[in-house]
């Protein structure tokens, strides 16, 4: 499967990095990385083709599983090919593209940002799935040049159908395949509401996900009678897997249009919380009493010259037994203001998401344009404004 995805962070943590696999390179500047998942799909690939080898070249004998990996391989770089046909798009339309996975049964692209226009995300969306046919139609015509009971005739004709099956099935209209960004696309430009695109496209793929787990078993049996028991839970499980894949695509893409919708009400000016400042050496017991005092819901610990150093840590000082607290300075369960941990006070929107990801932490100090201490930006803070902002649009949807 491969599709095309705009970033979202996984809330409820949007500072959180996610890890990409293996880098295998860097291809317009984009990292390509392979998960672990890849290499138990492609032994799979070999063992299913490779046994179906021995009846089109008995001859071979073992021989047949190297040529059933090579073709995983080739595969696989040809999903990379589709991947790459929406980096090229992603990145002449500005759109920023931040990595390109290859994965259990396909590959994502992750675009940076969402298209502007419908127009643009229909292209962005169909130049896969074309690259793919186009992939599909090259391996047909070296296929008229070889004989097909051969070893370039096998791998051909293999390659040629599993690009024509990676096309058709992406044209699909259901999120999160490529054929269900056209029609969000096309429902877009109709209405003019990319919601409206969004809820057709992600209903669409739950009803595609469902078809899929109960129709690939039944039309896998109608097309191989014969087919053993083992054969027939391989495809029941792939069925499953792929399904659960779809649907839980759908929802994403939805929650990740909700939150387009929501993130330009965030604001961190509204969401920061009001600090104190404290020397160094004060102890935990004293700083809290302090801040109780002045209704403040974050320390800041200053130098001699009062300049911040540090923010202390919330989940730090929960851990901190309360008889225990005097005897403790907040250097202890403080974080030094590293690079990426001051941000100013005026940001808003999906800003907010994109300057804590490049350094992800739990507090974050506020400062005003001057550079003095406006307060503490909380992650927790963050993360359940979200969730609440979310859980309203839904019940607000439904």
């Amino acid at each position: 499967m491969n599709d095309t995805e705009g970033r979202a962070p996984q809330e409820p943590k949007p500072g959180e990095q996610p890890r990409g696999g293996i880098l295998m390179g860097r291809p317009f500047g984009v990292p390509v990385y392979v998960t672990p998942s890849w290499f138990l799909v492609a032994a799979l690939i070999t063992w299913v083709f490779g046994s179906r080898l021995a009846d089109v070249l008995p001859d071979l004998g073992a021989g047949r599983y190297l040529l059933a990996f090579s073709f995983a391989v080739a595969f696989y770089a040809s999903v990379l090919v589709h991947e790459l046909a929406h980096t090229v798009v992603g990145l002449r339309y500005k759109l920023g593209v931040r990595r390109i996975q290859l994965q259990f049964l396909g590959g994502v692209s992750e675009i940076e940002k969402e298209a502007d226009r419908p127009w643009r995300e229909f292209w962005l969306a169909f130049v896969g799935p074309l690259l793919s046919l186009l992939l599909g139609g090259a391996f047909w015509l070296g296929l008229r040049a070889v004989e097909p009971a051969t070893v370039p005739g096998v791998l051909l004709a293999g390659l040629m159908v599993s690009n024509l099956v990676v096309a058709a099935f992406n044209l699909l209209p259901g999120l999160p395949l490529d054929g269900g960004r056209m029609l969000r696309a096309v429902v877009w430009a109709v209405t003019g509401n990319p919601m409206k695109g969004t809820l057709a496209a992600v209903w669409a793929g739950r009803l595609l996900a469902v078809a899929v787990v109960l129709g690939l078993p039944i039309l896998s049996s109608s097309q191989d009678v014969e087919r053993t028991s083992t054969e027939a839970m391989v495809d029941g499980v792939l069925a499953a897997i792929l399904g659960f894949i779809i649907w839980q695509g759908a929802g994403n893409s939805l929650r990740n249009a909700r939150l387009k919708e929501v993130l330009p009400r965030l604001k961190v000016r509204e969401m920061a919380r009001r600090s104190i400042d404290v020397p160094a050496d004060t102890p935990l017991g004293e700083a809290m009493r302090r801040a109780r005092e002045a209704h403040a819901g974050a320390i800041v610990v200053v130098d001699g010259r009062g300049e911040p150093v540090a923010v202390v840590k919330e989940s730090a000082v929960s851990a901190v037994p309360e008889h225990r607290r005097p005897w403790i300075a907040v250097t202890a369960v403080s974080r030094d203001l590293g690079p990426g941990l001051t941000v100013p006070v005026d940001l808003a929107g999906e800003q907010i998401l994109d300057t804590l990801r490049r350094a992800p932490a739990t507090e974050y100090l506020v400062v005003r344009p001057d550079g003095s201490v406006y307060g503490v930006l909380s992650l927790a803070d963050l993360e359940r404004k979200l969730t609440a902002a979310l859980q309203g649009r839904a019940a607000g949807a439904n």
